[in-house]
């Protein structure tokens, strides 16, 4: 099967995986059912595991099989898939700034970055590209686990340094909606966008990292969420329904304590950009933690104990970053 050509070129596809071998290989089914030939597949294996490798070996060699090889790169590279072990876990953070870094270095134009945990459709790229002659910064709609639509909060009230609760989920007549965050799950931007804002920051190791580099990509130029459905997700997360549409889902208490622990990080990009309002996004922090104690009393009780250390814990080292001397942002590559 050729793929059908459409005008976004040279995209690099770039997955961050750590331990998740079963949902990795139902991600490379999704990929190889592609209309559109993605130019290279970078896999960013933060566990090094010896059982990814044979499976990303396995699904290069499909994948030449169905499209061929590309357009070689700088060192005469042809290979569509990529695959970059890392010596430790860098978290989706850190996995996502290693795997933008390393598709920027081959020469991609365009950058469609989630996790293993997904499997996207068939016509993905093709839904994408239409969007591209207009639009750097594209976020496609996902289905969740169960098949019905995945609401995802795509405004994000920066002074308070939250998500905005009561965003329209309905798209208006342009028939997409402005955003100013982001999600790698699924994000898809282009090579102008990194060259003026960096890579991903990896020292958020996990959350916030996306919503930070839609911020600064909506500095630069105007992110858009669109309607069409580009992926689903294939990992069941428990969670609490609110009214048919919005979903709290469960976490971890390592998530837990970055949630608070990055509001640091947020803070400082704040600052750089003349956003920072200190008494309303100290009011966004204890709406954040009111919210996950919400979800450790409907969604993780078990937790509960560990789950509030842990989010006192990143609070208070929030705090440690927003004096931190040495701190500085992530750097424009031009």
């Amino acid at each position: 099967m050729r793929a059908r050509m459409v005008s976004m070129d040279k995209v690099a596809i770039v997955v961050v995986t750590y331990r998740r071998q079963e949902l990795l290989a139902t991600l490379f089914k999704s990929i190889l059912n592609l209309t559109k030939a993605p130019w290279r597949v970078v896999i960013v294996d933060n566990e090094h595991s010896d059982t990814t490798r044979q499976m990303v070996e396995e699904f290069e060699s499909a994948v030449t099989g169905q499209w061929g090889k590309t357009i070689p790169d700088s060192s005469g590279e042809d290979s569509r898939v990529v695959y970059a072990p890392q010596s430790d876990n860098l978290g989706g953070a850190g996995g996502f700034s290693a795997g933008v870094k390393r598709a920027y270095e081959l020469g991609a134009q365009w950058f469609w970055v989630m996790d293993d945990d997904v499997a996207v459709e068939p016509e993905g790229l093709d839904k994408l590209a239409k969007w591209s002659d207009k639009h750097e910064v594209i976020q496609g709609s996902r289905l969740d686990y169960d098949g019905g639509p995945f609401y995802w909060q795509y405004h994000f009230i920066v002074s308070l340094g939250i998500p905005d609760p009561i965003a329209p989920a309905a798209f208006g007549l342009a028939g997409y909606r402005v955003m100013n965050t982001m999600c790698f799950e699924g994000g898809c931007f282009s090579r102008r966008v990194v060259e003026r804002i960096g890579f991903p920051d990896p020292r958020f190791f996990i959350y916030w990292d996306d919503t930070l580099y839609g911020y600064l990509a909506s500095k630069v130029t105007t992110p858009i969420v669109v309607p069409d459905v580009v992926m689903r997700r294939t990992r069941e997360i428990g969670n609490w329904d609110i009214a048919g549409v919005r979903q709290l889902n469960s976490t971890s208490d390592m998530n837990r304590y970055h949630i608070m622990r990055n509001r640091g990080y947020m803070a400082r990009y704040f600052m750089q950009y003349g956003d920072y309002r200190p008494v309303l996004f100290a009011l966004g922090t204890a709406a954040t933690f009111t919210k996950e104690l919400i979800r450790l009393v409907a969604v993780d009780r078990s937790s509960f104990g560990s789950g509030v250390k842990k989010l006192v814990t990143g609070w208070w080292d929030s705090r440690k970053l927003l004096h931190d001397p040495e701190w500085k942002p992530m750097p424009p590559l031009k």
